[in-house]
Parts: C-alpha cells; sequence; structure tokens
C-alpha cells in the first residue's frame, strides 16, 4: 500500500539526441571535444540532395561493389513516409555512410523498429569508427521516437561488430541468399523505469513490517496495494499518496490536482466508494499555497468528494499528501491475479500531454465531467474482477508487473492490443503516467470491459506462470520488459 512518492513520476525518458553525434562517445565527437575539427558528422538526412546522396551509396554497396541485389536495393520501408535515414558526412560535407531506421511493419507504429541497409564509403571505411557511430546513432533515434524493440539484420561478416555495440543475435536468417543474423538491441527503459520507481519498496518497507503488529502494510491479501483495508471498521479503506516535490515547486495547481486524482485511482482500483479526503499542504509563501490548495480544491469539486480537513505549513519547501478515505465490502485485491488470467487495460485514451511534461504526465480529467469522472471511479467496484491495480508512476508495463508479482506470476502484454491514444509513442504510453488507466484480470470466461464511461477497455495479455513481464509483438516474438520482481514485497 505505501508507495514511494505516488505523484507523477519523473520518468526516465528516452535519450533525446538534438545532435545525435553527441550521444555517441566516438573519436569524432572527442575531437570535437578537443577543438580540433570532427572527421566526420552525423545528422538526419531531411533534405531531398542529403537523401539522394545516402541512396546512391547504398546502391553502389548493396548492388555494385558487393552484388547483394541485382538492379536496386529498395524496398518497401523507402515508400514508407516513417523511415528515417541518417548519415555521416566528411568534413567537406559529402556523405561517406548512411543507415536507415523506422517501423518494421507497414501497420500502426506500435514501438517495434528496424534498422538497415547501414553503408559505408570504401574510403571512408577503417578511420573514424563511421559504422559504429551510425549505429549508436540509430539506436538512439529509435528510443527517442518510443521504440521499445529494435531489430536489425546484419551480414553475418558484421555480427562482432553488432555484438560489441550491446546487440544480441536472435537466429541466422537468409537476405537474398546469403546468410544474415536478426540482431536485438535490448531497450531498458521500463526496466530503469519500474526500478528506479519501485524497486527499494521491498527492502525498505520491511522496516515496518519488522516492527509492527501483524495485520499491517495491507493485510493478508492485501499487500502491494495502493489502498488498505482498515481492520475491524466494516469496509472502510484508506490510501495515501504524496506529491513529487519538484512538482509541487513547478506546477502547483496541476499537483493539487494530481493529489486528488492519484489517491481516487487508489481507491477506485479497491473497488471502493470514495467518502473524504484529507491533505497536508507545505508551501513557502501564501501564493504558492493557494495555488496547491486551489488546484486540490477543483479536484475534490469536480470529482465530487469532500474535502474533511488537513494540515497547512508555511515558510518551508513546497510538499503535498493527501489521503484518502473510502468504503467496500468486496475489496479488490492488487493480488488476485493467477496464471491463466486474462489481462484487460482501460484507460481514458482523451486529452492529451501536460504542457510541460510531454510523454511523462497524461491529463485527461482536467476535461471530463462529474458524471465522467465518476463512472471510471466506480468501474471496477460494478465487475468486481480477480485483481485490480491502477496505472501509476510505474507506467503500465511496470504497474503490470507489480500486479503479476503480487500474484506470483508472470505477465504477457500483447502490444498491438494496448489502447493508445492517437499521437503518443508506444514507448511514451506505456511508461506515462495516465489521468485514469486500470489493470484487471479475470479467467477468461468471466473477464469483460469495465462500465468506466468515457474510459476505453480492452483485453491484452495474460499471466502465466514465471516471473517479470514479457511484450509479445505481432510476429510471436517475446521480449523481455521487466525482468524479475518489481518491488520486492513478494506475493500478497
Amino acid at each position: 500500500m505505501t508507495t514511494l512518492d505516488g505523484g507523477p513520476p519523473p520518468v526516465p525518458p528516452a535519450a533525446p539526441p538534438q545532435d545525435i553525434l553527441a550521444l555517441l562517445g566516438d573519436r569524432s565527437t572527442l575531437a570535437a571535444r578537443r577543438g580540433t575539427p570532427p572527421a566526420f558528422r552525423i545528422e538526419e538526412a531531411a533534405a531531398p540532395a542529403a537523401l539522394g546522396a545516402y541512396r546512391r551509396l547504398r546502391h553502389a554497396v548493396f548492388v555494385t561493389e558487393q552484388g547483394l541485389f541485382e538492379r536496386h536495393d529498395r524496398d518497401e520501408h523507402d515508400d514508407d513516409p516513417r523511415t528515417l535515414s541518417l548519415v555521416a558526412r566528411d568534413p567537406s560535407g559529402a556523405v561517406v555512410g548512411g543507415v536507415r531506421l523506422g517501423p518494421a511493419h507497414g501497420g500502426p507504429d506500435i514501438g517495434w523498429w528496424a534498422g538497415g541497409r547501414l553503408a559505408v564509403h570504401p574510403r571512408a571505411r577503417h578511420r573514424g569508427g563511421i559504422g559504429a557511430a551510425l549505429v549508436r546513432a540509430a539506436r538512439a533515434r529509435a528510443e527517442q521516437a518510443g521504440a521499445l524493440r529494435f531489430d536489425a539484420t546484419v551480414q553475418a561478416a558484421n555480427e562482432a561488430l553488432f555484438t560489441r555495440l550491446g546487440w544480441h543475435p536472435v537466429r541466422p536468417v537468409t537476405v537474398a541468399g546469403r546468410p544474415h543474423i536478426l540482431m536485438r538491441h535490448p531497450v531498458r527503459r521500463i526496466q530503469a523505469l519500474a526500478t528506479a520507481t519501485k524497486g527499494p519498496l521491498g527492502d525498505l518497507l520491511s522496516v515496518l513490517a519488522a516492527g509492527t503488529a501483524p495485520g499491517t502494510l495491507g493485510g493478508p491479501g492485501y499487500v502491494g496495494d495502493d489502498g488498505a483495508p482498515v481492520p475491524g471498521d466494516g469496509g472502510l479503506v484508506a490510501a495515501c499518496d504524496a506529491i513529487l516535490p519538484s512538482l509541487a515547486e513547478r506546477d502547483p495547481d496541476w499537483a493539487g490536482w494530481c493529489a486528488v486524482l492519484v489517491n481516487l485511482n487508489d481507491l477506485a482500483a479497491m473497488g471502493a466508494r470514495p467518502a473524504g479526503l484529507l491533505d497536508a499542504v507545505a508551501a513557502r509563501d501564501l501564493p504558492q499555497a493557494r495555488a496547491l490548495l486551489g488546484g486540490l480544491a477543483r479536484a475534490a469539486a469536480a470529482y465530487g468528494v469532500p474535502v474533511l480537513g488537513g494540515h497547512t505549513q508555511l515558510g518551508v519547501p513546497a510538499a503535498l499528501s493527501v489521503t484518502a478515505l473510502g468504503r467496500t465490502h468486496h475489496p479488490v485485491p492488487g493480488g488476485g491475479g493467477r496464471p491463466g488470467h486474462r489481462v484487460r487495460l482501460t484507460a481514458d485514451l482523451g486529452g492529451g500531454w501536460r504542457p510541460g511534461h510531454h510523454g511523462r504526465q497524461w491529463d485527461s480529467t482536467t476535461r471530463r465531467t462529474t458524471t465522467e469522472l465518476t463512472a471510471m471511479l466506480g468501474a471496477v467496484a460494478a465487475v468486481r474482477p480477480a485483481a485490480a491495480k491502477d496505472v501509476s508512476m510505474a507506467g503500465v508495463v511496470g504497474t503490470l508487473g507489480m500486479l503479476a508479482e503480487a500474484g506470483g506470476c508472470r505477465a504477457v502484454l500483447d502490444v498491438a492490443a494496448v489502447p493508445r491514444p492517437r499521437g503518443t509513442t508506444a514507448g511514451d504510453w506505456l511508461t506515462c503516467f495516465p489521468g485514469y488507466a486500470m489493470l484487471t484480470t479475470d479467467p477468461e470466461a468471466r473477464s469483460r470491459a469495465l462500465p468506466a464511461g468515457p474510459a476505453t477497455s480492452a483485453e491484452c495479455g495474460e499471466l502465466t506462470s514465471g516471473h517479470g513481464v514479457g511484450l509479445r509483438w505481432p510476429d510471436g516474438e517475446i521480449t523481455e520488459a521487466v525482468t524479475a520482481a518489481v518491488t520486492g514485497m513478494g506475493t500478497a
């Protein structure tokens, strides 16, 4: 039931290379840092002239020099407007290398990207590490675009280069009658987020478990839940979350709104109807305190939940925490999932990225009516699934890992089936803090959509034996997103 801070998370972003060369650490970068002219520079081939030069280089290498293709090396990816090309230019501006990358298949971009057509001019090969730099730049650019899987089909002679750069061989394949290796670079964005936000919990909370009476930390069956049934009190459920101080400082009105949102979602995940809120607010001055409380008051009014009281302190760094009280006689545990259960995500896809938090915090709730908000909060209670957990600071996949861990299971998520707002990348959506998103599980025969008003509900995976979370792709491949227990708190 306890989290490290409960507020919208500081999601570790994918690398944002305005200048991809700065990420590479190759000889060219080192030369630039010493003030000497770099041997080459990598950039995106946005202009037709740069793209044309790269394609001519590809033809010279793959058709004329290697004879890999008969007339040309173009394919359907060259006609896909989402395909990107990166080129390496020498000091004179001439294109001496290039690589292309983009979504691996023609359907919607679900975060599965592939790189290919890596070519270096013969006179530039063996000096400056252009090939390796292009590979690193392509990986960084793919992750910036939200890729959660990045593959490359590599000529067998280049397997050693890719292995040295951190790629893993998957299996041998044949391209144009010649041996190639399908290789994959591990994308650790989800694992890094889960580790950073939830990894310390098991060890940290063992202090409370050892020093308090039995029945604490959620009680039997509710270990790891974000809310907890209060023992002996006829259906009372309590939840408590604090907002990141940095968010309270930068965006106090939004922090106040989120303090209500996260706590009511915690109650909703347990099927509890909210009864009231208590707040503790700290601020450096009156204007900041008014902004924090103003956002909190607006949210409480929008959700139709009273603020019962609280505590205020001025002249200190900004901080905000809220306790929510609710009632249910049938609490839904986060650890009720079992192998064979179907996984469902119900999420509000309306709204957009919160200004200043693009790719990290999705704001749908500030645009909803009280009727819509109430419908979403009551959805779990209406269905009473076997397990439920609201998506919080660990993102969709990290939260699914917590749900699976509490049930002693492994989860497999079908990436293409996950409900996702238009215009968001898979990487951002699966690691962001959404306004309303609920993960639930049930046996297949009982699985049904949550009646969550404007939210979208879809089956998108299952629980199996094992641990961690795998991402399943349309070709049947499963990549590991979370390799072990998320919190270390064990089963509920």
